[in-house]
């Protein structure tokens, strides 16, 4: 079999671009443990250590909601006209 590759000069998509793809329609729903907390809501309160708990954040990967119950995750997105996706 012969493969016809053919390389760009430039990026199709520039980083900017790529990073701004999804924003403001596409969030996702990212399952994490209580210890994770701080690091993407330092506003949040001190919790307790090994709770489960769904974090809300956009296309982008800025934090919109945090709550221990991953419907209230996917029905806040439905709210604000968000796609949903899940990370695992």
């Amino acid at each position: 079999m012969n493969f016809d590759i053919k390389h760009h000069a430039e990026p199709v998509l520039g980083v900017a671009e790529l990073a701004s793809l999804g924003v403001g329609q596409m969030a996702y729903v990212k399952p994490l443990e209580s210890d994770e907390v701080a690091r993407l809501f330092p506003q949040a309160p001190k919790l307790e250590p090994g709770m489960r708990l769904f974090a809300l954040l956009s296309a982008s990967g800025e934090p919109i909601l945090l709550t221990d119950n991953h419907d209230a995750a996917v029905a806040n997105a439905w709210a604000h006209d968000l796609t949903t996706v899940s990370l695992h």
